[in-house]
């Protein structure tokens, strides 16, 4: 008798008694690697990438490891779609807007000026057309993507002087994350920088640049930016709710079982709720160590913040004139957010305005 007519026969409970193994089909290990753009300093947003890769690996059992690789050490910060599209890893861990310059559809999938909060991004991207069409783009590019992470509304960055009415953006050479934010402060006179983020300090530092915005206390107060710059303004109404991606080579994705695709899924999914949650734990202690230092965290002013409205419209209707892809996946984010604006006004912005009055 072989040994599917014992399987068959006896069931299992026989087969066990009987000291008859059934047979198991190995599974081959899996090793990927994943360039982040971001630097091993940064514990909460380089860390979404390795929370991410402890996940898979705890949920494969050892089968599917994932190396993470900061910013720098297998390629460029900035080029890693390039090296995702071509298959030189089969991961990234980014902002989308950082890849603005190769199309400005690339922003929509992070955050563009006067977007989303966090939550809206998310009710977007799970429960609107967001992912969706954000993944119809990326397939030009050869990948697909997940969540992985977000930041919260950001500050609006580090200043060697105050900003007290658009004019003084006029000449400044700023820091600014993604291509797009460079192009409305253009139209506010400033002079937009690219550079990642562990070299922003040194050109404080030396004067090579007379401003710079990263993220938000913690992170910001990590690099020393504080040391640099004297004025903290906030909000940074150009990053209202910033999604981080990971991004996946699509021949690399579709290559994977079932299993390890909902395993690539779900473990996405914890690295994007930890960053969120991390940087809301982290930023009020960070923040006022901040102001024990003697920084001086200033609003920007209401016509500093009409005319930064005004040159975003501006900007998003040359955009809609010049990119097919961003004016369909635009227009539909701009309607998803009417409703957003219209719910949070009624619950949350009434509510958190009420506490932020409260002694507690």
């Amino acid at each position: 008798m072989d040994r599917r007519s014992i399987i068959k026969q006896a069931g299992i409970a026989g087969v066990l008694a009987a000291g008859v193994a059934p047979a198991v089909h190995a599974q081959a290990a899996i090793r990927w690697r994943l360039a982040s753009s971001f630097p091993k300093s940064l514990d909460t947003i380089y860390g979404g990438a390795e929370v991410f890769s402890k996940a898979v690996k705890a949920m494969s059992g050892g089968k599917f490891e994932i190396s993470v690789h900061a910013g720098g050490e297998l390629m460029p910060p900035f080029g890693v779609v390039d090296g995702v599209q071509q298959g030189t890893v089969e991961m990234a861990h980014t902002v989308p807007y950082y890849f603005y310059g190769k199309n400005p559809a690339f922003a929509l999938g992070s955050a563009v000026p006067f977007g989303f909060n966090a939550r809206q991004m998310n009710a977007w991207m799970l429960h609107g057309n967001g992912r969706k069409l954000m993944n119809e783009f990326y397939a030009g590019f050869n990948m697909v993507s997940f969540a992985g992470g977000n930041t919260g509304t950001q500050m609006g960055g580090w200043f060697r002087k105050e900003i007290k009415s658009p004019d003084d953006f006029k000449g400044m050479k700023m820091r600014l994350g993604g291509g797009l934010i460079g192009e409305v402060m253009q139209k506010l006179g400033a002079v937009p920088q690219s550079i990642p983020g562990g070299e922003i300090y040194q050109a404080l530092e030396k004067g090579t640049l007379d401003a710079a915005e990263w993220v938000g206390p913690y992170d910001d107060q990590k690099l020393g930016f504080n040391k640099v710059a004297p004025f903290y303004y906030y909000p940074g109404w150009w990053e209202g709710g910033p999604e981080v991606d990971f991004f996946i080579n699509q021949k690399a994705f579709d290559g994977l079982s079932a299993e390890n695709k909902a395993i690539i899924e779900a473990a996405t999914n914890v690295a994007h709720i930890d960053m969120l949650a991390k940087y809301d734990a982290l930023n009020p202690t960070a923040l006022k160590q901040l102001v024990a230092a003697k920084t001086k965290v200033l609003p920007f002013s209401q016509a500093v913040m009409d005319a930064s409205f005004k040159a975003s419209m501006e900007v998003f209707a040359a955009n809609d004139a010049k990119s097919p892809e961003w004016k369909k996946i635009y227009a539909d984010m701009r309607a998803f957010q009417r409703d957003q604006v219209l719910w949070f006004r009624f619950a949350e912005a009434r509510y958190d305005s009420f506490m932020s009055s409260q002694k507690l």
